[in-house]
């Protein structure tokens, strides 16, 4: 599976998430983080799927999808141990948890496998 297929809907969803957050609890903090950090996965799963199209690895969209995602592990998960909340801070950090281990597997097995050419 090559991480643009993950790190589009991830970064949906924190876009999603942050708008939301915004609308209901007027959180401006939800609108930046959730909408920051959402725009940046999704500019990470674009470069990594030009990458792809152009038969290459994308390092530097790796390398951002799992800082993102893990920082946004020990954020949201700071957040949980402070306020016991499972929405949105255990769930937020249990996807990213879970995504920054796929982008440390990505990383460790060489990125997106780029099938052979077919002649």
């Amino acid at each position: 599976m090559h991480d643009f297929c993950f790190t589009i809907p991830y970064g949906l969803v924190l876009v999603g998430g942050g708008v939301f957050g915004y609308i209901k609890k007027g959180s401006t903090a939800s609108l930046a983080g959730g909408v920051g950090i959402g725009l940046l996965l999704l500019l990470a799963g674009y470069l990594s799927l030009e990458a792809f199209k152009k038969r290459k690895n994308s390092y530097l969209a790796l390398i951002l999808e799992t800082v993102c995602a893990a920082t946004l592990t020990w954020v949201m998960g700071q957040r949980y141990m402070q306020t016991s909340k499972i929405m949105p801070a255990a769930v937020v950090a249990g996807i990213s948890a879970l995504m920054t281990v796929f982008y440390a597997y990505k990383i460790a097995t060489g990125g997106n496998h780029i099938p052979a050419k077919a002649d």
